[in-house]
């Protein structure tokens, strides 16, 4: 066990700030950092060294180490997902041994996720507090993340149509801010009621009936904007209304994979891993609920995501609901996704003013791909 203990872990979205606070409430001796902001050097160094048909989530997370390491990590955290993900711990862990870096990995998926094995890891790990106080840490987290989710939520609604550019974030920035200063629940709900009088004070223009368009698909390509893009920033700049369900309160306490595999009603009967359920039902809940448009996010090579597709596309057809299909690889292009977002912004604001659109633009749409439904087979 190393002198200090320099804990260091992924990027996915900004829930690294909550990871953040909860390891130094387990840790307070401890250095806790996670791993510099994402950038093109990051995919760079994650690509060289992964396997070329890997999906970019380990090629990203690979990177995010590799960086960590370098500035002085020696403790790394991994969490497994109902996919492939999962499985890539152990894989990620020996190319960095393979690199010659020297670290303790803590990966946990799968029965390491449990509450007594992740107890038995943070004792492992040197975390001396009572039972109570790691309770209270992990409540704290557990809470933080809702109130994170809950304002993004609201933001991807409104921020399209805020009256001066920025007052959304700024919000949402002070919130996440003192979200990492928090040291108990007081604290945090103190944080949340500044964070409901900031918001309610923001001035909006918005129509009474504006463009809405529901965001499905893999979580880690949902909840880390750098690797779609920042694709529900440019849907707003659009002026459309975004909803996005799944994120990480989802994950742990939203997600009920019976219920969502009876949501999907006629379109998926068995399951096909991972969120694929999820993408299907709540694709339908959005169809239902009369919204202009799906985009349907993510990695390359994702299969349960794959396995969706068909369901979606079926879905699409006898909703009459288009539904953009975007896979993201280390090899993406920026300007091509922002080419094919505003073309499906064009699409839905064109069905929304003159209803059927003519069957030309539904080609167009197919050639950018993006699935229509009564437009194309």
């Amino acid at each position: 066990m190393p002198d200090q203990l320099a804990i260091s872990f992924p990027h996915m979205g900004e829930y690294s700030i909550v990871f953040t606070q909860l390891m130094g409430h387990l840790f307070p001796t401890a250095r806790v950092f996670p791993a510099p902001p994402m950038t093109q050097k990051t995919v760079e160094l994650g690509s060289r060294y992964s396997p070329d048909f890997v999906c970019s989530p380990f090629k990203y997370n690979l990177g995010n180490y590799i960086e960590a390491l370098e500035q002085g990590a020696n403790v790394l955290f991994q969490t497994g997902m109902g996919c492939r993900y999962g499985y890539y711990g152990e894989l990620q862990e020996q190319i960095l041994r393979d690199l010659g870096y020297q670290f303790q990995f803590l990966c946990l998926s799968r029965e390491r996720a449990q509450a007594l094995a992740l107890y038995r890891s943070a004792r492992e790990l040197g975390c001396t507090l009572p039972l109570t106080q790691m309770l209270s840490a992990l409540l704290l987290a557990c809470e933080s993340i809702r109130a994170m989710d809950r304002y993004e939520y609201w933001m991807r609604e409104e921020m399209g149509f805020q009256s001066t550019p920025g007052s959304c974030e700024a919000v949402r920035k002070q919130l996440f801010e003192e979200i990492a200063q928090a040291h108990s629940l007081q604290d945090l709900q103190r944080a949340k009621n500044r964070c409901r009088q900031a918001a309610a004070a923001i001035r909006t223009d918005k129509p009474p009936n504006p463009l809405r368009v529901g965001i499905v698909g893999e979580l880690y390509t949902l909840m880390e904007p750098s690797s779609n893009f920042f694709v529900e920033q440019q849907l707003a700049k659009e002026g459309i209304s975004v909803s996005r369900v799944m994120g990480v309160w989802f994950l742990l306490f939203g997600k009920n994979h019976r219920q969502a595999l009876k949501n999907s009603g006629p379109y998926l009967w068995h399951t096909v891993g991972a969120n694929g359920v999820d993408s299907v039902s709540q694709s339908l809940a959005y169809a239902k609920k009369g919204y202009d448009g799906i985009i349907h996010m993510k990695s390359f090579g994702c299969i349960p995501e794959l396995n969706a597709t068909p369901a979606l596309m079926n879905l699409s057809r006898d909703w009459n609901i288009p539904i953009l299909h975007l896979s993201f690889d280390s090899h993406t292009s920026e300007t091509g996704v922002q080419t094919r977002l505003e073309a499906f912004a064009d699409m839905i604001r064109m069905k929304r003013e003159e209803g059927d659109v003519a069957n030309s633009q539904f080609g167009r749409g197919y050639r950018l791909g993006i699935h229509q439904g009564r437009g194309g087979g």
